[in-house]
């Protein structure tokens, strides 16, 4: 409850006094789950719904609006936002990140969008890497089994003057396919190699000091089309903090960051006639994001936090046959800019209020206010309750986007699917209410309730002959929930955790409107997921960790009917085995209850089947 975190006032506080709905996972959890990958370890936050599509696919969302193009979850890893402005969304499998070096992840659902920004809508997942003074020395690992087939990772820190410290690092992975409905292997094997560095000034200055960057270049086979995706990228990041007294602080940053991806596109293909043939579509991004903050503190009842940013970003297509962006290349500006106010009413009672006003190339100016009431009912206890605005600003999915079908022009069809000028920002008006307590020496727990209202949600509308289909601002609609989360430190050497999560949705077509799905495209949700998690320390230097979660059934889009994935029971489990003080032999277990099960791809015989995974890994610090 006293850790530090910074995800909810962008300012360091304890996690016990955060007036949000957010749940911290630390590195020691994240290493006794047994995750291989950032996304299996984003399955310990009670607040995520976490979703495997198949080896290297995954959807990732809190408080609904899951699906193949999720785009209202803001995702950051080490102050660098990592979403893709072609969709709005977060492509996962390229965020691969060291988790060894890992300090925590931050997740917070609900909307952030007074702080950071537009798409920040449902939440924010704030990854933090531990500083590269906590990084000395070597560390190297090593894992192989049935569907992790090979991975290994080597770390080295050291100095490079009195308190400047850095740390480089390499990975390298191998992961096997899964398999189709009926047990044909699934073209899906993935690989990626991953290197980076890192270094941090420390002691006691008033200036401290960041530069990190990463390259990494990875392939995977495609499911839905023949071919190979190919993913590469490098970015770098500098960051200076300066304090100026002991209630003032301010912090620049700059960072570029590049990706590239190609991948194979299905031909136009109508009653068997081939009409535009498949290819390879490919994109790359550039983007600069330039960002300032000050904090301060004026009088005895007044913390202010104010920003501004620039980011600029050059999107350039080599467009498919039968999948295109216009223009190709496209240049975008965001300019913006931030207030928040935390005003002591009492000793024990707090009001945060601000906004953050941004201007994009699409929708221009969009304001994101909020309202926070926070009071400390005891030292232990806590009850908070917030009124927020967020946007989710049009992607180039949304704007940009053509799906052509090679017709002649007599037959009036130039397209598909194609994005319109004309899309707005989808909008959400949120109100939440939450506890969080130390309720004994041993049992902790917090609960947050919130009912959210859209409107001007993307829907997918047919034109008078059907095709081609505009995406548009249709749909609107509710949806509430309650996230629940528990710690009980049972006994010394037992420790459990518990979590629940209820979420009922409401989309559908505005009044007058059309939708070529009913409203069901934006939205692939279980109504309830319950969690458990028992952590033991046995005698022998011994680790006995075990993790079951139970997910509801859920209705996909991505058909030619609405289809149901069956709600499933699953368990991980892993045991760790300390020789020595610097030495780890783990055998982990995931997914133990099925040989395989879907997760999320629609029903049918080339549906993906998450097997079941059994991989050793050794771990060696000096």
């Amino acid at each position: 409850m006293d850790q530090q975190v910074t995800s909810v006032s962008k300012e360091p506080e304890p996690f016990g006094q955060a007036p949000a709905a957010i749940q911290i996972i630390t590195n020691d959890e994240i290493r006794r789950s047994g995750a291989s990958s950032l996304p299996e370890a984003l399955r310990l936050a009670d607040n995520l719904e976490v979703d495997q599509d198949n080896a290297h696919d995954w959807n990732i969302s809190a408080r609904g609006f899951n699906a193949d193009l999720s785009n209202k979850l803001l995702v950051l890893i080490d102050g660098r936002t990592v979403y893709s402005p072609l969709f709005s969304g977060v492509i996962w499998d390229v965020q691969n990140v060291m988790l060894e070096d890992l300090d925590r992840i931050e997740v917070v659902s609900g909307p952030g969008g007074t702080l950071w920004g537009a798409n920040a809508v449902n939440g924010v997942i704030n990854v933090i890497s531990k500083s590269a003074q906590d990084t000395q020395g070597w560390y190297m690992e090593g894992a192989g089994g049935s569907e992790l087939r090979d991975s290994g990772e080597i770390r080295y820190g050291g100095t490079l003057a009195p308190n400047v410290y850095y740390r480089v690092y390499g990975t390298y992975f191998d992961r096997n396919p899964e398999v189709y409905t009926g047990g044909a292997p699934a073209p899906d094997a993935w690989s990626e190699g991953r290197g980076g560095f890192r270094i941090d000034t420390a002691g006691t200055s008033d200036d401290k000091f960041t530069l990190q960057g990463d390259y990494y270049n990875g392939a995977s086979g495609n499911t839905l089309v023949p071919g190979i995706d190919v993913e590469s990228g490098e970015n770098v990041l500098g960051r200076w903090t300066h304090t100026f007294s002991s209630d003032s602080d301010m912090s620049l940053q700059l960072y570029y960051d590049r990706t590239n991806s190609s991948q194979p596109t299905a031909p136009s293909i109508i009653k068997g006639i081939t009409f535009e043939p498949g290819g390879f579509f490919a994109d790359s991004l550039d983007t600069y994001d330039l960002n300032f903050q000050h904090h301060f503190v004026v009088g005895d009842r007044n913390q202010i936090t104010w920003g501004a940013g620039y980011r600029f970003t050059h999107d350039q297509n080599n467009n498919a046959p039968t999948l295109a962006f216009y223009p190709a290349p496209l240049n975008q500006n965001l300019l913006s800019t931030f207030v928040q106010d935390e005003i002591k009413l009492q000793d024990d009672l707090f009001f945060t209020l601000g906004t953050k006003v941004e201007h994009n190339d699409y929708t221009g100016f969009e304001v994101q206010p909020s309202g926070r009431l926070q009071w400390n009912v005891t030292p232990k206890q806590m009850l908070w309750a917030a009124v927020s605005r967020a946007v989710r600003t049009p992607s180039r999915i949304d704007h940009d986007l053509e799906e052509p079908t090679g017709l002649p022009p007599v037959f009036k069809i130039p397209s598909i699917l194609t994005g319109t000028t004309a899309f707005t920002s989808e909008t959400l008006i949120a109100y939440e209410v939450g506890y969080r307590a130390q309720l004994t020496d041993k049992l902790s727990g917090s609960i947050s309730t919130y009912y959210n209202d859209y409107s001007k949600i993307r829907s997918t509308t047919p034109s008078a002959t059907i095709f081609p289909v505009y995406l548009q601002n249709n749909l609107e609609g509710e949806t509430y929930g309650v996230e629940v989360s528990a710690d009980y430190q049972l006994l010394d050497w037992w420790r459990l955790h518990a979590g629940y999560d209820f979420l009922k949705e409401h989309i559908h077509v505005r009044p007058g409107e059309v939708d070529f799905t009913n409203g069901l495209n934006e939205t692939a949700d279980p109504q309830n997921q319950v969690s458990f998690r028992s952590s033991m320390d046995l005698p022998e230097n011994m680790e006995f960790d075990t993790g079951a979660r139970w997910v509801d059934t859920l209705t996909v889009n991505n058909g030619p009917t609405a289809g149901t994935i069956p709600s499933y029971f699953e368990l991980d489990a892993r045991l760790a085995w300390h020789p020595t003080k610097n030495l780890e032999v783990s055998v982990v277990g995931q997914n133990l209850l099925h040989d395989e099960h879907p997760e999320y791809t629609f029903p049918s015989p080339t549906q993906v089947q998450i097997e079941r995974s059994v991989y050793g890994k050794i771990a060696w610090h000096f």
